[in-house]
């Protein structure tokens, strides 16, 4: 009941009588005051006025699966929502319950993860109640080839949703870290289960350093929070809630194209590389150029020696971001 409680709560600015909250959920009046009772005790300041009812004035930094329930606006991005307190890795999650056949649009939340990774198994630090550590269940029918710009996807989603959220000028650095004054914030992390030519679901993966301090020696020259960036409190349901309703938006129109000519521009302008010196790290042969931002594909075009090459893999490096120099 505490989502349905809070969502009345929310849906008028005012207060709501208890009668009114009876009838809406089906419920007797003891039960909507120990409803009330337990929200107040996980933190939510409810004010509660004779022959007026109840109103909500302030929300705890609460992410679980009611809270979240009670502000989302979307279609079918977390239409079901999982809510670990603390968990292995949320993409090891999301796999498992895809597995167990949970729909597309499932999103799994963590507090704490203990095993957390980037790309190329790098570790992501996931201290409890500072970040968001969250995965969204994809089943897509499109083709295997297609889904590799589903990281583009989430990256311009996070990035706009931060921007709205925080008013923090964040930034893309292809194709998968979400930067602000030269330091990551998010990193982004897709896998996929395929056939040759199937996708049986696609998991993306997102990090979002909030509320950090600090961060651990090795990875404090590089890495920043919000908190750190804004000096404010940032409340994650909110920040959780944009993130879908911009993924939503993004990923119903590339599925339109199976591209992303619709928005190719725009997030070209979020595009940290764009006219900056790069290092493409290359597996056969490194080369550095200047990019000059994505095409229709996600790829990153990079002009060296006189030509306008379209780097589709590896990874890049930006001058002045992450120690580039």
């Amino acid at each position: 009941m505490k989502s349905e409680l809070l969502t009345a709560l929310r849906s008028t600015k005012g207060f709501v009588s208890g009668q009114e909250l009876c009838e809406k959920l089906g419920v007797s009046r003891t039960a909507v005051w120990k409803g009330m009772k337990k929200l107040k005790s996980e933190g939510y300041n409810i004010e509660a006025v004779s022959n007026k009812g109840y109103r909500l004035l302030k929300s705890p930094d609460i992410i679980d699966a009611e809270e979240l329930k009670s502000i989302r606006k979307t279609a079918w991005a977390g239409n079901e929502i999982v809510y670990f307190d603390v968990t292995d890795s949320t993409n090891i999650q999301a796999k498992r319950l895809a597995e167990e056949g949970m729909p597309h649009g499932t999103l799994v939340i963590a507090g704490c993860q203990k095993s957390g990774k980037g790309r190329r198994g790098r570790g992501w630090e996931s201290p409890k109640h500072d970040g968001i550590f969250m995965t969204l269940l994809l089943r897509p029918s499109f083709p295997p080839a297609k889904a590799s710009m589903l990281t583009l996807v989430a990256a311009i989603a996070v990035a706009k949703a931060v921007r709205i959220k925080t008013g923090l000028f964040a930034e893309i650095k292809w194709p998968n870290d979400i930067v602000i004054n030269g330091k990551k914030i998010c990193g982004i992390l897709t896998e996929l289960n395929t056939e040759i030519d199937t996708i049986h679901y696609v998991i993306t993966g997102i990090g979002i350093n909030v509320s950090n301090q600090k961060f651990e020696k090795e990875i404090a020259p590089v890495a920043t929070s919000l908190m750190l960036e804004s000096g404010k409190e940032i409340h994650r349901a909110g920040l959780i809630e944009e993130v879908l309703e911009q993924y939503e938006f993004y990923y119903n129109k590339f599925c339109q194209t199976m591209d992303l000519s619709e928005w190719k521009e725009e997030y070209n302008e979020y595009l940290v590389n764009r006219n900056r010196p790069v290092k493409v790290i290359d597996p056969k042969e490194p080369f550095t150029g200047i990019a000059k931002g994505i095409n229709e594909r996600g790829e990153l075009l990079v002009e060296t020696e006189g030509q306008i090459l379209a780097v589709s893999s590896g990874e890049v490096s930006v001058r002045g971001i992450y120690g580039y120099v």
